[in-house]
């Protein structure tokens, strides 16, 4: 499997009683899921920008609306950042390969965050993350200069 992100829009299926959607069932990867997480957070929290060497991600906006951004880390004067609005009425789903940075800020009042890892081994865990902070001097992201709520991690 190439190194690249990819985005796939889930087939959601909807009546009177509300919403059901797969996301990744129909991915056909060769990945093996190791856990999972949530994340519930309020309007203007920021999470990210986290990443490690060996972890795959598959990510997702269960509820609610965030902006996600995703960057391969590289040496380079200015990151190459991409967005994309993720929420539980676009229901996409990105997959995320090892070797590059992701963040959201969440936009609603309240927002739930979907986060499937693949990796081989031990969970590399937050303490042995990298991560580069939002305000760093090769990122420029216009949603990021409001006031943000930050983890001390991400401060």
């Amino acid at each position: 499997m190439k190194n690249r992100v990819k985005i796939f829009r889930n087939t959601i299926s909807t009546d009177r009683r509300g919403k059901i959607w797969t996301s990744w069932e129909k991915i056909k990867l060769n990945l093996n899921f190791n856990h999972d997480k949530f994340t519930i957070s309020k309007k203007n929290v920021f999470r990210g920008f986290h990443y490690d060497n060996k972890t795959w991600k598959l990510v997702s906006c269960v509820y609610g609306k965030v902006i996600f951004f995703y960057f391969k880390i590289e040496n380079t004067k200015k990151f190459k950042i991409k967005k994309l609005v993720l929420s539980h009425i676009k229901n996409i789903t990105v997959l995320v390969p090892p070797g590059y940075a992701i963040g959201y800020v969440c936009v609603e009042a309240i927002n739930i965050f979907h986060y499937k890892l693949s990796y081989k081994g031990n969970y590399i865990d937050s303490n042995k993350q990298g991560t580069i902070k939002w305000n760093d001097e090769r990122i420029f992201i216009k949603e990021l200069k409001q006031k943000l709520i930050l983890s001390d991690r991400d401060k």
